[in-house]
């Protein structure tokens, strides 16, 4: 396994996946970026933090420590757009979400982008592949939950504020619509807003993995990230990241649902 994938084993029917968390850029990368701080930009911050309370579930994590903007681990590597008509970013992006250039020059070609596949994404899916094989061989029915966060305001995704908390599941495809309505309850019994299928309505590996008739449900969560931290009008050099803070409004929310997603696997099974 690559030193660049972090695995924590449970024996729970749940694997919570970290696709966006990591930071690292490799050296030989490190000069091609405007900068290191536009590449770490669009991380999803500490949401492997807030998720930590996991291992005391006896829950499998499976995270990545490499940067989204080296290689996003949540697209389609064929490159196929996951949103057509939509702006968004590519496998291999060449901007920031704000549209703002990654690169000094040229944008990676198709055969770099061919290499940081096999050296970063491949691994991590074949990682998150292999403990779901896992958990199926103990378990009938086992949950994935895709963790994300992003920025509330980022006018070229998406017009307005964006809800606390965006379930996605591609239209109903990839859970069961039990799976879905008992994390929605659990959402919008907190007061804060929740869409459902909406701007975020699930990545690759939701849609990719998502296959109830095989027993493995998967469900997207993209949390707003004023729900745990105070954003800036516009993030700079000097106050982003911003910490996380210390009691974040949606962390009784994300133990509930994590609680629920054992609950369903284990009443499935």
């Amino acid at each position: 396994m690559s030193d660049l994938i972090e695995v924590r084993r449970g024996d729970a029917p749940l694997v919570i996946g970290l696709p966006h968390t990591g930071t690292d850029i490799p050296a030989e990368l490190e000069a091609a970026f405007v900068s290191s701080w536009r590449a770490r930009k669009d991380t999803d911050w500490w949401i492997d933090e807030l998720y930590a309370f996991g291992r005391d579930l006896d829950v499998t994590l499976v995270r990545t420590r490499v940067s989204r903007s080296v290689i996003d681990c949540n697209r389609d590597p064929s490159g196929v757009s996951l949103y057509p008509g939509q702006a968004t970013t590519g496998l291999c992006p060449a901007e920031t979400f704000d549209g703002e250039a990654l690169y000094h020059g040229d944008p990676p070609t198709p055969a770099e982008i061919e290499r940081r596949r096999g050296v970063y994404f491949d691994p991590y899916h074949a990682a998150l592949a292999a403990e779901l094989r896992r958990l199926r061989e103990r378990h009938k029915t086992v949950v994935l939950y895709d963790a994300h966060s992003i920025r509330s305001r980022i006018p070229r995704l998406f017009d307005g504020v964006l809800p606390h908390f965006n379930i996605g599941t591609d239209g109903g495809v990839t859970c069961d619509p039990a799976l879905r309505d008992a994390v929605a309850d659990i959402c919008a019994a907190s007061g804060l807003d929740i869409v459902i299928d909406g701007r975020f309505r699930g990545g690759w590996t939701t849609r990719h993995y998502g296959r109830p008739c095989d027993g493995i449900h998967a469900i997207q969560m993209e949390l707003a990230m004023r729900g745990y931290l105070a954003e800036p009008d516009q993030p700079d050099e000097m106050n982003w990241p911003a910490l996380a803070h210390p009691e974040p409004s949606v962390a009784p929310t994300l133990r509930a649902i994590i609680h629920a997603c054992i609950s369903f696997a284990k009443g499935h099974s």
